[in-house]
């Protein structure tokens, strides 16, 4: 399967791309690389592969939740550098 030069177009279109003359027939030169990749791919006997997501075997390494108390508003805020009450006090950004 080749990719022709109207396809390319409008792919470029799609992805809001402006290209000259030169940098489409690249472009459509390096897509039918690509596909000829996978066409090769697709010649092969995959019968008994399993499928799968990722090539190494990958664990949940997260910790359970566990519900804990959270900071006091002292704790929270004693490293503020200019505490407001019970708030952050942050530079005014806008005018």
């Amino acid at each position: 399967m080749k990719i022709t030069e109207d396809e390319v177009k409008h792919i470029v279109k799609l992805a809001r791309l402006s290209l000259s003359e030169d940098e489409l027939s690249i472009y459509q030169g390096q897509l039918n690389a690509i596909i000829g990749h996978i066409e090769q791919l697709n010649t092969l006997d995959t019968t008994g592969v399993e499928p799968t997501s990722h090539v190494l075997p990958i664990t949940n390494v997260m910790r359970d939740d566990v519900h804990m108390a959270s900071l006091s508003n002292d704790e929270a805020l004693k490293n503020a550098p200019d505490p407001s009450g019970n708030f952050y006090r942050v530079p005014k950004i806008i005018e």
